[in-house]
């Protein structure tokens, strides 16, 4: 659930991660706030493969990160980590999502109830998972220049809310150390 959870919020497309059965609780309301409008179709922030294009191929470059993430609930930990590659319509979607396009955390539900399910599956093809370790470390190999967004969701130890954590890279050939906080 929570792998399926962070592939959803990272990848930013599936607005119905799973959905309880009927003795479940309802679905979470809209909260108030931006509200999503889907591009038009030819607009600058449309849907385009073309865009995703160069996060297909491999390169030098190269992420180390590690969850650093310190809140009310004391130490948290990951279980996976999305890299989506930044194009015009990811940059909009992380707006809406995380009202921001570089460094954003906020409670996980909060963003799962703003995703709008637009191109899920197309946007998710684009998308690389890492696993943290125990210590909450992650990395990606072989990654072609450009910028990405590398998000996660981080789960309190002692439970409470968990908590979606998104932040810009830039990769240029060579290894960029992060830290999602």
């Amino acid at each position: 659930m929570q792998r399926t959870l962070t592939i959803v919020l990272a990848a930013s497309a599936l607005a119905a991660c799973e959905t309880a059965g009927p003795s479940g609780p309802p679905p979470p309301e809209r909260p108030s706030g931006p509200a999503y409008i889907p591009p038009s179709a030819g607009g600058p922030e449309a849907f385009r493969d073309s865009d995703f294009a160069w996060s297909t191929g491999s390169g030098g470059g190269a992420i180390q990160g590690v969850l650093a993430f310190k809140g009310p609930s004391g130490h948290y930990t990951c279980q996976d980590v999305v890299l989506a590659p930044e194009t015009p319509w990811s940059r909009a979607r992380m707006r809406v999502l995380y009202l921001s396009t570089t460094a954003a955390a906020m409670p996980a539900d909060d963003v799962r109830a703003r995703t709008p399910p637009e191109h899920g599956s197309e946007y998710a093809r684009y998308a690389r998972h890492a696993i943290c370790d125990a210590a909450g470390r992650f990395s990606f190999a072989n990654l072609p220049s450009g910028a990405w967004y590398a998000i996660t969701v981080a789960t309190p130890d002692g439970g409470g809310t968990r908590v979606a954590v998104m932040r810009r890279v830039e990769v240029h050939g060579d290894t960029v150390k992060v830290l999602l906080r």
